[in-house]
């Protein structure tokens, strides 16, 4: 058992730092009950960290000591295995827009899969399922307003989008006017206004 444990810390320190390391991508090594359980002694032992089910990553080992991997790339590690589209907030889409000044505290990411939270480390990440529309175009810069045009709704909406109109370059904007068939009625109009103003 040792033997299968000391292969999984080879195999996983030959992958570049912060990819993602699945209990079925080690099934070559042995069974998935051998496997799982020398997984769960590489993380008791900190030389993993689970990021989700069945998805683990090696700490980031720097002259400071380790740490997990950053947010980015645990959140980018899920969506790899599992296929799905997870993107920022719309909270953190409005602030990077400029709309709001708000800074979110907690780390919400939005996801086409369930909605469940991550623990890395010290730092617990939620992961929300939200509407297909609200993923359309997803880390476009397109993708990034129609979050924030979500976040903020349809009373904020009008006057984000004469904001977004001249931040976007006139192709991005296009995308989004473009996309606008599948948003919900009222940023159907919101949009289609902003497009013909």
């Amino acid at each position: 058992m040792q033997n299968l444990t000391s292969q999984i810390l080879g195999y996983a320190e030959q992958m570049p730092e912060g990819s993602p390391l699945s209990a079925k991508s080690l099934l070559h090594l042995g069974n998935r009950a051998a496997v799982d359980q020398a997984l769960s002694r590489l993380t008791e032992r900190g030389e993993l960290i689970r990021a989700g089910r069945g998805i683990y990553m090696r700490p980031v080992k720097s002259r400071f000591g380790s740490r997990p991997p950053t947010v980015e790339q645990a959140v980018e590690a899920v969506a790899q295995q599992r296929g799905e589209i997870i993107v920022s907030s719309g909270a953190a889409a409005a602030n990077a827009l400029g709309l709001t000044t708000q800074v979110p505290v907690r780390s919400v990411y939005l996801t086409s899969g369930r909605s469940r939270t991550m623990n890395l480390g010290k730092q617990s990440v939620e992961l929300k399922h939200v509407p297909r529309w609200q993923l359309a175009l997803a880390d476009r810069p397109a993708g990034v307003a129609v979050r924030a045009l979500a976040w903020l709704g349809p009373e904020k909406a009008e006057e984000a989008l004469s904001r977004i109109k001249r931040k976007l370059p006139p192709a991005e904007f296009g995308e989004l006017v473009a996309a606008a068939p599948q948003f919900p009625t009222w940023l159907a109009r919101s949009v289609g206004r902003a497009a013909h103003g």
